[in-house]
């Protein structure tokens, strides 16, 4: 047995509750300590909420659409500048040609080289525009899976944003429901602790930071309820045989016991009606 172990701590004087039972430090610590179970059991259960799960998911898949989309965007206007630029070129080669067409009218009566020169180089320039529409037109082919991706991708951005919304309605209501238990059992949680003798307190918290959460468990006939093992028969006559209020640890995983109502029965005595014990 561990020098812990067996060290007896008597605790403050029991307190009388409002139905006339006596309430000892030890009872109250056990309290304690279901509400720090409820408590924690709460914070779980909201961060492990369905609709959580299920946002978080829709989030993600909105965030590779909205991936996907600038991708599509910037593949988009890549070739919307293209294009741009194409027609442009487009625009200025008929433009010339249109100024080539005219001086060619104004100029019968001009020399056969000079006419034939203006004659080809408006072949040329049919040529040219010829040659830039046909990658204006290579560019509007492509443009067209690009946006019907993007007329799909907005149609499911549409749809994922509206059940975002409301799986955050959802959420917000479940999260409520849970913040509003959880302040009732911390309010709770607060008052109890407040009556706790400073030394079990603090020792109860550091127990329960070092040992998962539960840092006092009850003594369920010869059992540990933190640890779920059962004491030795003499350990179980010794506790039951300590003055009341005398703290006790488990020792196989260093808990402050807290005899519950039964926790003799299966013991080698009868129970014992002197309240809870402290052991090491």
């Amino acid at each position: 047995m561990s020098s812990e172990s067996s060290r007896e701590e008597p605790t403050k004087e029991p307190t009388k509750e409002p139905t006339g039972r006596t309430a000892t430090p030890l009872d109250v610590l056990v309290e304690v300590q279901d509400l720090d179970t409820v408590i924690s059991q709460l914070q779980h259960r909201k961060a492990a909420l369905e609709e959580r799960r299920q946002l978080a998911s829709v989030e993600e898949t909105l965030a590779a659409l909205e991936r996907r989309r600038a991708a599509a965007l910037a593949s988009r206007t890549e070739l919307a500048t293209r294009q741009s630029d194409l027609e442009t070129k487009v625009a200025a080669t008929a433009s010339r040609r249109a100024g080539i067409e005219q001086r060619l009218y104004a100029a019968r009566g001009a020399a056969a080289r000079d006419l034939q020169a203006m004659n080809e180089e408006i072949g040329h320039l049919d040529a040219r525009r010829e040659e830039l529409e046909d990658e204006e037109l290579e560019i509007m082919v492509a443009l067209e899976p690009i946006d019907a991706e993007l007329a799909a991708l907005a149609t499911q951005r549409a749809q994922l944003t509206e059940h975002a919304g409301a799986l955050r309605r959802a959420l917000a209501a479940r999260d409520g429901a849970i913040d509003a238990e959880l302040a009732s059992s911390v309010a709770a949680r607060t008052a109890l602790a407040s009556s706790l003798p400073e030394e079990l307190h603090r020792r109860y918290e550091v127990l329960r930071a070092r040992l998962g959460g539960i840092g006092a468990a009850r003594l369920v006939g010869n059992r540990c309820s933190g640890c779920h093992l059962e004491l030795p028969s003499m350990e179980i006559e010794r506790i039951r045989h300590l003055p009341p209020g005398t703290v006790v640890t488990c020792e196989q995983c260093g808990r402050i016991l807290v005899p519950s109502s039964g926790a003799a029965a299966s013991g080698p005595s009868p129970p014992d009606d002197t309240g809870p014990h402290d052991a090491p």
